[in-house]
């Protein structure tokens, strides 16, 4: 048995990751330098891979944000963008076991730094289970016009509450 999602949930899902891994590709490739060093930040490299890897990492974010948009590419795009916040999310958990709550997310929203927090947990694993929506077959109902209208407003809805929550959550984060 295969369960196929209403292609709307998928466009929405892939439209919302696709924006999301755009504009952190661009905030990270804007300054690689600050990049390189919240990445170095998180102990988790050998200090001569770290500039290798931050100039890596917002590439890797692009060809996500871009695969997405392909049906052809979508899924392993989509797998690609899970695995990326899965390793984002286990460096955050590792410098919180540490007890290392200072360290600035590199999460990049909007240039503002913002400290690591269980929170970020939890946003990761919500977007891990949309990466698995934008992944998963579709049916081959057609997309009509009202269909466009609901993917314009729902990724219009998701980065109003995405933003918003990064910001009312980063507030409540001890510095």
């Amino acid at each position: 048995m295969t369960f196929d999602i209403d292609p709307v949930f998928g466009w929405l899902a892939t439209a919302a990751l696709s924006l999301l891994f755009a504009a952190a590709s661009v905030a990270k490739l804007r300054d690689l330098t600050r990049f390189s060093g919240v990445l170095d930040a998180y102990a988790v490299l050998p200090e001569a891979f770290v500039p290798l890897v931050a100039r890596l990492l917002p590439l890797l974010e692009i060809v996500a944000a871009i695969g997405l948009l392909w049906p052809m590419t979508r899924n392993g795009a989509a797998w690609g963008a899970g695995g990326l916040l899965f390793i984002y999310g286990a460096g955050i958990a590792l410098n919180l076991a540490r007890g290392r709550r200072d360290l600035d997310c590199g999460c990049e929203g909007f240039g503002r730094r913002h400290p690591i927090a269980g929170w970020m947990l939890a946003r990761n694993a919500l977007l891990i289970g949309l990466a698995l929506l934008a992944g998963a077959p579709a049916s081959a109902r057609a997309i009509e016009a009202t269909d466009l209208l609901t993917i314009a407003g729902g990724l219009v809805a998701f980065a109003l509450v995405y933003f918003a929550a990064d910001e009312l959550l980063g507030q409540s984060t001890p510095a």
